[in-house]
């Protein structure tokens, strides 16, 4: 399936009309444009909307309006799909479908179950997506939080249509930045060993680092006297490095986070893999040494300027590791790379672009997803400090303080390139006011349902079994409209990186369930029992009723399928 089987009857429609035109000589293209059916922005205006005939208007040379009524002469099973058909100016083509049809969907549904949705777009290419990637100098923050989120449902996104996905922590574990840990850590330890000290001017502040320095005293104890102050300080380094990274692989399992691979920037120069392929790029004609450096001409590929590669004091750059970790993605034999990082490395791309193409690869191999910051919220006011770190929040207080499904939530309704206010006290509330809290009690509402069903001995029919012609109300048909939607809006999700597509797609149809389920009845009053006030006051046949128990197994489906992308849980009970 590439979209809903409403709409791919409608599509197959379409180009049956437009083959059928060019057969008779009434069109003349020789490629059709890709179909594309969407909601109109009003119900009235029908089910879905073709803009094909003003897409064709150029290459035909005539007026969209006249391609549009040449489109709808030629439709074949007009009578069979369409309820109505219409043209609006300038050459707009709405789509009423027969009710018989969006029925068929809840079939659809019940027969895919779990991979309903599900899309062989990436026809197993193989992707690696790389998230998170901090340096192992301290604990998570709230933007790592957002970038876990983000690249998890990114990466499950992808599996969803069809690609081969595998998911990977790149461990920054060299270079200056852990040089700085050794020395904060020493600092720290040496002051509670009564000692004086001057702490580094770049070092690592917070508690947590007096935390790892009081750990790591107690695990020495006395062989710290035997040690000089330069290996006691690689110690500090080494211990304290094992100590973090193990912080952050807790934190990212309390978050439903899970890699396949984790790679260390320090493999890279343990292995000379850094030294191989600047050699490499060197007999290619792509390095060049200039006042004792070496750079990459990487504006030979599209970057502003080229970039120093190996220092003058012979201290390779980051630009060198990463050369060599991306060209060992490639030798991997993945088809596409996809990265997310903070949007502070927007600059970054093109030299990384620049590599994929001065190993012959087009820059498009490389895809870089952007996360942006993130501002968290209390009673109104910004949240800025952390007790733990003595600047940032943590991820893990965000998790502590909200739970692992609020924060991914909320980290993934807007769009990742843009800021994201976080209102911690909304994402605790147990309300419709919360978003997530909405969406997964959508879920537990049907769960409820099956309850109470089960104690008044009635079960859910198999959609085959049951009379789905039933299903004819409005609030119905909208109901099956947005499940329809789904498949077509995990391929759109995919292609375009953006899973918020998603979240927001959820509360749409958490939206109409709840509104559904106050205005509808969905089972009849149990045996000798008078319906409350606050129910429906509507007559249901054992027809509807059975009928409206398939509509909502399949909402149910739906939601628990989007929310299973998006890495969150479906709970039975709320």
């Amino acid at each position: 399936m590439s979209q809903g089987v409403v709409q791919e009857m409608v599509a197959t429609a379409l180009l049956g009309a437009l083959d059928g035109a060019r057969k008779k000589g009434q069109l003349k293209t020789d490629a059709w444009p890709a179909l594309t059916l969407d909601a109109p922005k009003r119900p009235e205006w029908g089910d879905l909307a073709s803009t094909v005939a003003m897409s064709l208007a150029s290459s035909e040379q005539r007026a969209p309006h006249d391609i549009a009524q040449i489109i709808v002469e030629n439709l074949p099973r007009r009578e069979q799909l369409f309820e109505r058909v219409e043209i609006v100016r300038p050459g707009f083509l709405n789509l009423t479908v027969k009710a018989s049809l969006w029925q068929e969907v809840l079939k659809e549904i019940e027969s895919y179950g779990t991979a309903y949705g599900k899309t062989d777009l990436g026809r197993g290419r193989r992707v690696l997506v790389e998230y998170v990637s901090a340096n192992p100098t301290g604990p998570l923050h709230v933007g790592h939080g957002r970038g876990a989120a983000v690249g998890q449902a990114v990466a499950r996104l992808l599996e969803e249509v069809g690609y081969d996905v595998d998911s990977e922590y790149y461990i920054n574990d060299a270079g200056r930045q852990m040089k700085l840990l050794g020395a904060s850590v020493y600092a720290r330890y040496r002051e509670l060993s009564g000692q004086p000290v001057e702490f580094p001017e770049d070092g690592y502040h917070g508690a947590y680092i007096t935390a790892a320095a009081e750990r790591i005293k107690q695990q020495l104890g006395e062989t710290a006297r035997n040690l000089a102050p330069a290996d006691l300080e690689e110690r500090c380094r080494a211990l304290a490095y094992q100590d973090l990274l193990a912080q952050i692989r807790e934190d990212l399992n309390l978050f439903g986070i899970e890699f396949k691979s984790w790679f260390s920037e320090a493999s890279l120069l343990e292995s000379k893999a850094v030294e191989q392929v600047l050699d490499e790029l060197k007999s290619r004609g792509l390095l060049f040494e200039q006042e004792g450096a070496w750079w990459f001409r990487s504006s030979a590929f599209g970057d502003e300027k080229d970039r120093v590669v190996k220092k003058q004091d012979g201290e390779y750059t980051y630009l060198a590791s990463d050369i060599a970790y991306h060209r060992d993605k490639l030798r991997r034999g993945y088809d596409l790379l996809i990265d997310v990082w903070g949007a502070d490395h927007h600059g970054y791309i093109p030299r990384m672009q620049a590599v994929m193409q001065a190993y012959d690869h087009p820059k498009e191999r490389l895809h870089v997803v952007l996360v942006q910051l993130v501002k968290l919220l209390r009673a109104g006011a910004e949240v800025k400090m952390s007790k733990r770190t003595g600047s940032f929040v943590t991820m893990r207080e965000v998790i502590d303080e909200v739970g692992a499904d609020a924060a991914k939530f909320f980290f993934l309704m807007r769009d990742s390139r843009s800021h994201l206010d976080f209102d911690l006290d909304l994402a605790k509330q147990r309300s419709a006011d919360n978003p997530m809290y909405y969406v997964q009690y959508a879920h537990a509402r049907i769960s409820s349902l099956w309850r109470v069903a089960a104690a008044r001995g009635m079960t859910c029919p198999p959609a085959a079994e049951a009379d789905l012609s039933v299903l004819t109300d409005p609030d119905e048909l909208g109901l099956i409209r947005k499940l329809s939607a789904y498949p077509e809006l995990l391929q759109t999700s995919a292609s375009a990186f953006e899973p918020h597509r998603v979240t927001y797609y959820l509360q749409q149809l958490a939206a109409l369930l709840h509104t559904f389920y106050n205005k509808h009845r969905i089972l009849p009053p149990a045996v000798g029992q008078e319906p409350s006030e606050a129910e429906p006051a509507e007559e249901l046949t054992p027809k509807k009723t059975a009928a409206r128990l398939v509509l909502m197994r399949g909402v149910q489906q739906v939601i628990r399928n989007g929310l299973a992308v998006l890495g969150i849980s479906a709970p039975e009970q709320m």
